[in-house]
């Protein structure tokens, strides 16, 4: 049969050797005191690369989105954001249990951003009486839609109104760098649409750890306080910085690689190649579960993301050979 294929998520590439070498040779200090000159230019490159002032360092995703959302949003406010959002679906309702914010969704087939439905939900401060929006949060690549990506003029129309509003924006960033990658769009394009945003070093890029949440130098000072306060300080985390930093040296370009075997696997299971845009194929099955089972029994492991939804993702440790081989797999049971 011969090694197994693992499509479940990107998060599942383990440290190249040229990786871990970059780690081992990592210069550290201690984090909480500011002292880590590794953390510390990854923080500054990444801010960089998005046109913000300052960025922090954190262990996941969901604590970079808890702390992005909630440096725009005040206990008894709310966020807006697309049904299937990650921070709606995904971070175990953290949003209302930690930062004390309600939220309340707008539907799209493919998470983009409907601004109609945006500008009818807006609440507008009127005192005690109905709750506040205060942000719209914007998933970028989208995740449950099939990694689709926000395009950019979508992003404008939308910081336009925002600021006419007196509205925040916050951008899930998670796999933007796929979105970059696919449309060619600069990093920094993105950044200036929002006010917030965290990006992710452990899906596409390949690093085993660590997201950053990126904005204003208030903001990430507070942030650095709430990453405390919930536990996220971290001492000689150096070693993980610099997996981050050998990523974003070596493992943003081959992106594209990632998503033409995407497209291959999409097109094996019945899904225009055409509308899938980065790394992510998402196939309707009703017997979706039955379908994981068979594909793990020849090797290859996808994943349900819903009782009719099956999902595959492909990544650092998929090779070529590994798409087609998967893709005959796949073509074979769909």
């Amino acid at each position: 049969m011969g090694a197994v294929i693992d499509l479940r998520s990107d998060t599942v590439t383990r440290p190249t050797e040229a990786m871990r070498t970059a780690m081992a040779r990592a210069e550290v200090g201690d984090d909480v005191y500011g002292e880590d000159p590794t953390v510390a230019a990854l923080e500054e490159r990444v801010a960089g690369l998005l046109g913000h002032e300052a960025a922090l360092f954190v262990p996941t995703g969901s604590m970079g989105n808890v702390l992005a959302v909630r440096s725009l949003v005040a206990p008894g406010q709310e966020v807006l954001c697309e049904a299937s959002a990650h921070i709606a679906r995904a971070e175990l309702g953290a949003h209302g249990a930690i930062g004390g914010v309600t939220m309340r969704t707008w539907r799209h087939p493919r998470g983009d951003v409907d601004l109609d439905a945006v500008r009818a939900m807006h609440a507008p401060d009127m005192g005690p009486f109905f709750v506040r929006t205060t942000c719209v949060s914007v998933e970028n690549t989208h995740n449950f839609a099939g990694g689709t990506v926000v395009p950019l003029d979508r992003l404008r129309d939308l910081r336009e109104w925002a600021d006419g509003a007196g509205v925040g924006v916050h951008l899930d960033g998670a796999r933007l760098w796929n979105a970059h990658v696919a449309t060619g769009t600069p990093l920094a394009d993105y950044g200036a649409q929002v006010d917030v945003a965290s990006v992710c070093l452990s899906k596409g890029l390949g690093a085993p750890i660590g997201s950053l949440m990126v904005g204003s130098a208030d903001a990430v000072a507070e942030a650095r306080v709430w990453r405390k306060r919930l536990g996220g300080g971290m001492r000689q985390v150096g070693v993980l910085a610099a997996a981050g930093l050998h990523a974003l040296d070596h493992h943003l370009e081959r992106l594209a690689d990632d998503h033409a075997h995407a497209r291959l696997l999409a097109e094996a299971c019945g899904v225009d190649p055409a509308g899938v845009e980065t790394n992510i194929v998402v196939v309707e099955r009703s017997d979706a579960a039955a379908l994981v089972e068979k594909a793990a029994a020849e090797g290859v492991r996808v994943a349900t993301v819903g009782p009719t939804t099956v999902r595959m993702v492909t990544h650092l440790d998929v090779s070529r050979d590994d798409a087609e081989r998967a893709a005959a797999v796949l073509a074979r049971l769909v």
